[in-house]
């Protein structure tokens, strides 16, 4: 059987973890990280739900609201990075960690002359007060990864954006010499352009010149790209195999049953029009981009600054970024929001 049949099979599973559960597990964890903070650290930490500060994200070296990794001990180190755990998929978790990793060989690499280097600059900023009822949400967050998680009466979970970036994409030298943290969004999209007929490539291949970094940057709301590139329903069964398991990669970072619930919403709308778009050349060592787009996702993807070894990947949902979507039932379905209409 194909690997991305097997791989939806496990997705569409009825004995996978709910979103309860998941959402519960994140719970958990983010009582028991918030109960190892004194007073001074829980004020940097915990913002209100509507506070402007959900919607700002970054992958660059910025400042940052929240609490950083600096600023724990390692008691409260642990409990924070259980959090990222119990949020992410043991892929997403290890990508996540290696990730943070990386700081030290950039720091190695750039000896001082580019900007601060510390992978313990990740931050955690908790919205609203965590409850089995209501909203609230969290943020992990530093260069090169952004998550960002809603969750809704317990039940529904928003876990989007999702950044994921390395620098280097592949580390050349030292002790992690070898490394490539997101070798697989890198690799699976070049065998799908490359297994293309050149017909197929015309539709395919929009550009032949890569942009220098994701269209969408950090936009608060993702734009939805030009309808470009090649629909899933133009390709051979195998293409098709190969560009699920590309979604899958990128969606697998995830906890299985958020992962089943992203999978379920391309199912809910059928797999046919999604458009796989690819810029810039096609060998290893080139200059790339490509996108992924249906009518409720973007995926995308580069890999063109520092001699095209330097990766930055993001999944966008267009209306449940932030639990946009789960929010807007909540409040419809809400009696308070109910009663207040009626008046």
């Amino acid at each position: 059987m194909p690997r991305f049949i097997l791989t939806l099979a496990i997705l569409l599973g009825t004995s996978l973890a709910s979103a309860a559960q998941t959402a519960s597990a994140m719970l958990d964890a983010t009582r028991a990280f918030l109960a190892t903070l004194d007073a001074a650290q829980k004020s940097k930490a915990v913002l209100p739900f509507n506070s402007e500060e959900r919607f700002r994200w970054f992958y660059t070296p910025v400042s940052r609201k929240g609490l950083p990794l600096k600023e724990m001990n390692p008691a409260q180190q642990r409990a924070a990075l259980a959090l990222l755990h119990a949020g992410l998929s043991e892929k997403g978790y290890s990508k996540a960690e290696t990730i943070r990793k990386l700081e030290d060989v950039l720091r190695e690499l750039e000896q001082g002359k580019g900007p601060t280097r510390d992978p313990e600059l990740y931050f955690f900023t908790f919205f609203g007060e965590p409850d089995a009822k209501g909203a609230w949400g969290w943020r992990y967050e530093g260069h090169h990864c952004s998550q960002n998680w809603t969750i809704v009466n317990g039940q529904s979970i928003g876990s989007s954006p999702q950044f994921f970036g390395a620098n280097p994409a592949e580390v050349r030298e030292g002790p992690m010499k070898g490394t490539r943290v997101l070798s697989a969004e890198e690799d699976l999209g070049r065998s799908l352009v490359k297994s293309l007929t050149d017909a197929q490539k015309k539709d395919a291949v929009i550009n032949v010149a890569a942009p220098d970094d994701i269209l969408t940057n950090n936009q608060r709301k993702a734009a939805i790209q030009e309808d470009k590139g090649i629909a899933y329903s133009r390709l051979s069964k195998e293409q098709q195999g190969m560009l699920m398991a590309l979604i899958e990669e990128h969606l697998s970072a995830q906890p299985q049953a958020q992962a089943r619930k992203r999978l379920d919403k391309l199912r809910h709308v059928g797999f046919d029009p999604i458009k796989f778009a690819w810029m810039g050349g096609l060998e290893k060592g080139d200059r790339h981009y490509y996108r992924v787009q249906g009518s409720t996702f973007l995926i995308e993807y580069d890999n063109t600054q520092n001699n095209a070894n330097h990766i930055h990947c993001v999944w966008r949902d267009f209306n449940g970024d932030w639990g946009e979507d789960i929010l807007a039932e909540h409040y419809r379905n809400s009696s308070h929001h109910q009663h207040a209409s009626a008046h």
